[in-house]
């Protein structure tokens, strides 16, 4: 078994979700410690987290982020080429 203090404003931010979700205080608790558990032990990099909002997004080219030097270089040789 386990005890937790919690400081007077934690307390009555818990007892109000417990009202509003017709949950017990220890299963709320529960919940969020084994959110939190299985969070920080994935040993994802930062980069694995958001792997799948990365590159393609707006554009639909997933190399835009890594080709744009060089589409660059084209677009200014194109233009002072004249």
């Amino acid at each position: 078994m386990l005890n937790v203090r919690l400081d007077k404003e934690m307390e009555r931010k818990l007892n109000s979700y417990s009202q509003q979700k017709n949950l017990s205080k220890t299963a709320i608790v529960k919940e969020a410690l084994e959110a939190y558990l299985t969070k920080t032990q994935r040993n994802e990099s930062p980069y694995e987290v958001g792997k799948d909002l990365f590159g393609s997004d707006g554009s639909g080219n997933a190399k835009a982020s890594t080709t744009y030097k060089s589409k660059l270089k084209d677009k200014l040789r194109e233009k002072h080429s004249h």
